[in-house]
C-alpha cells in the first residue's frame, strides 16, 4: 500500500499524525487545508506534498516564512524517510511506510537450513568485545577498495546520528541504518533479523539492496551461520570460493559466481537484539572476462560489528521509549477514568437527590417539592450533557464548520443559557457588546461552547460572593483583523503558580465540582480557528479570560449562512 505519514514533533499540534496517500496534501493555517497547522507563523496556504513516480515531493507555495527540510530552506524537495519538515515553528517527521510490511520483507529473504545447498564456509571471525583481533581461518587473495579510518569514523558518525533521530517506526529507523551499511561495506544486499519484543524469535525485519541488484532475487541467509553468530557472539566472514565443489577441477566457473557474506550480532547493553547479514557476489561471466572478485576486507567486518552494536542500542532505546509512552498512556487513561467517574458520581448523586424530592412530593401531594426536585434533576441532566459534549469535542480531530455568523448573537445566546445558573445567587451577568463587530466566518456552535465553558467557570468563581459580577464583552480590532471575546469576573482569581496548568486536560481549580475539561476544550476550539485563549489576573482581584482568533474569510469556498446559533447546550 502506498502511504506515508507526517508526525508533528514540535509545535502547537505536537503529537498530531496525518496519513498521506497519492492525493495531494495541502499544509497551512487555513481551515481548508488537508493538514491544518495551528501555528501563527504558518501561512494560510503554506505548502503541498505531491506524489508522483513513487516519491513524495514538498512544494513551498510562496509562503511568508518559507519551508525547510532538515534545516535547509527549500522550494521543492523530494522527501525521504526520516526527513524533518519545518514550516513556521512546527517540525514534522516524514516517514514513507509503504513497502515495509513484515510479509514483504520475509519474501525477500531465503532462510537456508543446514540441508539446503548453501556451501559457504567461515573465512574469519571477530569477537564482539573490543581489543580482540580478527582470526583468519583461511587465506584468500583479495582485491578490494581501501577503506580508511576516517571513512569508518564518518560511517559510524552517520549511523549514530540515525540511531538518535526521532522516528515513529522502528522499521523505518533500521531501514535507514541498513541503507547506510550497504554503502559503507560495499555490499550488494543486506538484511536485519531482529528479536521480537514479546518473544525470543529472531525474524527478518528489514531488507536493502544496492541499485542494479535484481529486486526479485531472494537473498540467501544461512541459518547455520546465523545460529553460530548468536551462540558465539562473534562476527563472521564467509565465502563459497574455497570449499564449494563447483570450483573443483573439471567444473566450469560459468556455473556460478563467487559469493561472500558477513554476519554480525546486534549486541545490546544486556541482550542480543538480532543479527546483520550482508552479502556480495562476483558474477561468473564477470570473472571469466578477467575481472577481480568483489570481496570484503578484514576491517569491514570490524566496522560491521560496530554498526551492529549501534543498531542494537537503537532498538533498545526505541523499545524503552515505546514502553514509556505506553505506560504514560495507561496512566493518562487511568487519570481520565478516575476524573470522569468522580464527576459522573457527583452528577448521579444530584439526580438521586432530585428524584427523592419528586418521590416525596408525589407521595405527600406537595407540588413545591416536585418542582424543586425536578429543577435539581434538570440541572444535573444539563451537567451530564455538557460533560459528554466536552468529551466529544476534545476527543476528535475536526475542522470547524464555518458559517457567516454574528459574534454578538453568539454571546447573547451564551448569556441566555447561563441565566438559569444565577437565579438562586446574587451574581450579575453583564454584556458589553461592541457595535462595530462585522458579520464574519467562524463555527458559531463551537465558539459558543468555548465562551460558555469560560463563562460557566467565571460564575462558579463568584457564586460565594455577595456582589458577584461576570462581564462578557466582544471586540474587533480592524487593524489586525482579530476577533475577541473577553470574560471578566470579580472572583478570588487564580494563583500565578496554577495559571500555566489550567488549560491542561483534567486540571481543575474547582475541586470536586470541576472536570478539568472545560478550559481544555475552549483552548482546542480556539486553536481550530487559528486563535488562542489567555488569562490574566489583575492585582485588584478576579480573572480576565480573552478568547481571540483571526478572520478566516480568505480561506472559504462554500459558505453557510445563519443569523445566530441555536442550541440546547448548557454549562458543564
Amino acid at each position: 500500500m502506498t502511504k506515508a505519514t507526517l508526525l508533528v514533533l514540535q509545535g502547537v499540534d505536537q503529537g498530531k499524525r496525518a496519513t498521506i496517500g497519492q492525493q495531494t496534501v495541502s499544509l497551512g493555517r487555513g481551515p481548508q487545508n488537508t493538514l491544518r497547522i495551528l501555528d501563527t507563523e504558518v501561512s494560510r496556504h503554506h505548502a503541498e506534498i505531491r506524489y508522483k513516480d513513487g516519491a513524495w515531493t514538498l512544494h513551498d507555495l510562496e509562503s511568508s516564512n518559507g519551508s525547510f527540510v532538515n534545516g535547509q530552506s527549500v522550494r521543492t524537495c523530494i522527501l525521504r524517510t526520516g526527513d524533518q519538515v519545518q514550516i513556521g515553528r512546527t517540525i514534522m517527521l516524514f516517514s514513507d511506510s509503504s513497502g515495509n510490511e513484515a510479509g514483504q520483507i520475509s519474501d525477500r529473504i531465503d532462510l537456508l537450513s543446514a540441508d539446503d545447498p548453501d556451501r559457504s564456509q567461515i573465512v574469519g571471525t571477530v569477537a564482539s568485545a573490543e581489543g580482540k583481533p580478527l582470526s583468519r581461518q583461511a587465506s584468500v587473495s583479495r582485491i578490494a577498495p581501501v577503506v580508511t579510518a576516517d571513512d569508518n569514523l564518518q560511517t559510524l558518525y552517520r549511523i549514530s546520528e540515525e540511531a538518535v533521530r526521532a522516528t515513529d517506526s522502528l522499521d523505518l529507523l533500521l531501514q535507514r541504518m541498513l541503507d547506510l551499511t550497504i554503502d559503507a561495506v560495499g555490499a550488494d544486499r543486506a538484511c536485519m533479523l531482529v528479536a521480537e519484543s514479546r518473544s525470543d524469535r529472531i525474524l527478518p525485519r528489514v531488507f536493502s539492496h544496492r541499485p542494479g541488484v535484481n529486486p526479485n532475487e531472494k537473498m540467501p541467509v544461512s541459518t547455520s551461520i546465523v545460529n553460530y553468530v548468536i551462540a558465539q557472539g562473534e562476527g563472521v566472514w564467509t565465502s563459497d570460493a574455497l570449499h564449494d565443489s563447483r570450483f573443483d577441477a573439471g567444473h566450469s566457473i560459468v556455473q556460478a559466481g563467487i559469493r561472500e557474506a558477513m554476519c554480525v550480532p546486534m549486541q545490546g547493553r544486556y541482550e542480543l537484539m538480532g543479527v546483520i547479514y550482508v552479502d556480495i557476489t562476483s558474477p561468473a561471466d564477470y570473472l571469466l572476462k578477467g575481472g577481480a572478485p568483489r570481496t570484503f576486507r578484514e576491517e569491514l567486518l570490524t566496522l560491521l560489528l560496530a554498526i551492529g552494536r549501534q543498531s542494537a542500542l537503537a532498538v533498545e532505546n526505541y523499545r524503552y521509549q515505546e514502553a514509556l509512552v505506553t505506560a504514560e498512556r495507561l496512566a493518562a487513561v487511568g487519570q481520565a477514568i478516575a476524573s470522569l467517574s468522580h464527576d459522573i458520581k457527583n452528577i448521579l448523586q444530584g439526580v438521586r437527590g432530585g428524584s427523592y424530592l419528586i418521590d416525596m412530593g408525589l407521595n405527600e401531594g406537595k407540588e413545591d417539592l416536585i418542582r424543586k426536585g425536578w429543577t435539581i434533576v434538570e440541572r444535573n441532566q444539563d451537567r451530564i450533557y455538557g460533560l459528554v459534549m466536552d468529551m466529544l469535542t476534545y476527543s476528535k480531530e475536526r475542522q470547524p464548520t464555518l458559517k457567516e455568523s454574528n459574534l454578538n448573537s453568539v454571546v447573547e445566546e451564551v448569556a441566555r443559557l447561563i441565566e438559569g445558573r444565577v437565579t438562586d445567587q446574587s451574581t450579575q451577568i453583564e454584556l458589553d457588546l461592541s457595535e462595530d463587530i462585522p458579520v464574519s466566518l467562524f463555527d458559531p456552535d463551537s465558539v459558543m461552547r468555548a465562551v460558555l465553558n469560560v463563562a460557566t467557570n467565571a460564575i462558579d468563581a463568584v457564586e460565594d460572593r455577595e456582589n458577584g459580577r461576570v462581564v462578557i464583552a466582544t471586540r474587533y480590532d480592524q487593524n489586525v483583523d482579530l476577533f475577541s471575546v473577553i470574560v471578566t469576573d470579580n472572583g478570588p482569581g487564580i494563583p500565578a503558580s496554577e495559571r500555566k496548568h489550567i488549560f491542561n486536560l483534567f486540571e481543575s481549580t474547582k475541586g470536586s465540582r470541576g472536570t478539568g475539561l472545560g478550559l481544555a476544550v475552549s483552548q482546542k476550539i480556539m486553536q481550530e480557528h487559528g486563535g488562542e485563549i489567555s488569562v490574566t489576573c489583575p492585582d485588584t482581584g478576579g480573572c480576565v479570560f480573552r478568547l481571540t482568533w483571526p478572520s478566516i474569510s480568505d480561506d472559504l469556498a462554500p459558505i453557510e449562512h445563519t443569523s445566530a446559533p441555536t442550541s440546547n447546550n448548557s454549562s458543564s
